[in-house]
């Protein structure tokens, strides 16, 4: 993991799936028909974006089902995140946070507005 995030993830466990070519766009796009999914749009070299994933990894509760997450890169893989940005109409920042449901964006935060338990509202609830 540390070669996918750098030393700049809290936790190696978190459920992360690491969103590396622009082909799982429309692959997130069919899995948030079923299940909340979140894309976090991390820049690797910025300290701000270092914090507020740390943060958010921390502060995430486990015990939420139902959302499947996404981290890009967007050093590594910034055509991924233009993509994100022509196909959403968000317009691109970092850090960022996506949330998507039925390939469309429900939410996003950027920087410190980003909260992990903002995303306990956007679960349906049975």
């Amino acid at each position: 993991m540390d070669s996918l995030f750098g030393k700049s993830t809290q936790s190696s466990d978190f459920p992360w799936v690491a969103l590396q070519n622009e082909a799982q766009i429309a692959e997130l796009e069919l899995e948030s028909q079923t299940s909340l999914v979140v894309v976090f749009k991390h820049s690797t070299r910025c300290g701000i974006s270092r914090s507020v994933l740390n943060r958010f990894e921390r502060a995430y509760d486990h015990s939420l089902q139902g959302i499947t997450f996404y981290y890009l890169d967007i050093l590594a893989h910034r055509s991924i995140s233009n993509a994100l940005a022509e196909r959403y109409e968000v317009w691109h920042e970092s850090p960022q946070l996506l949330a998507i449901r039925n390939a469309t964006v429900v939410s996003h935060s950027s920087h410190y507005d980003i909260e992990a338990a903002n995303l306990q509202a956007l679960i349906p609830t049975r």
